[in-house]
């Protein structure tokens, strides 16, 4: 099935559109198994290579660490690296488009305005300095959002 999207493109910069196709999540992108983003897989990593020795957690770190790595390619996946932005590699760049919205391009120009460039102090970065305490609620007003259940 396709997809089309009309959208108003008044905020600039690069913006990436990811799909989930089909042929997308039966290659290396399945989500049957859920993220390992910063927990510590080894042990289950050893009990699976028992039965799989070939076995590679993927995204322990997240994915741009999957950017660094060389190594070849299952037989039956595409890449998910396409190549390097301006802030490191582009993981999953097989899987996405990337969205450049500038002033004063044209409807029928398909030249690459090259990467945008965020206004000084409007870009994340890594904080590398003390934490602040974080806020608790302790207040008996707190309401908790209650499971859903089957009637709804």
């Amino acid at each position: 099935a396709m997809r089309a999207y009309e959208f108003v493109a008044d905020h600039l910069g690069d913006w990436a559109i990811h799909c989930h196709k089909s042929h997308h999540t039966m290659n290396a992108m399945g989500h049957d198994v859920p993220t390992l983003i910063g927990t510590s897989s080894s042990n289950m990593t050893r009990q699976v290579r028992r039965v799989q020795p070939e076995f590679m957690p993927m995204g322990t770190a997240g994915m741009a660490d999957m950017g660094e790595m060389s190594m070849p390619l299952p037989n039956n996946t595409v890449s998910m690296m396409a190549g390097w932005g301006p802030h490191g590699p582009l993981e999953m760049g097989g899987m996405f488009s990337v969205v450049k919205v500038r002033q004063g391009i044209d409807a029928d120009d398909y030249e690459d305005p090259g990467w945008y460039e965020n206004p000084p102090g409007t870009e994340a970065y890594e904080w590398t300095g003390e934490l602040p305490e974080f806020a608790q609620n302790h207040s008996p007003k707190t309401k908790i959002t209650p499971k859903p259940t089957s009637e709804g």
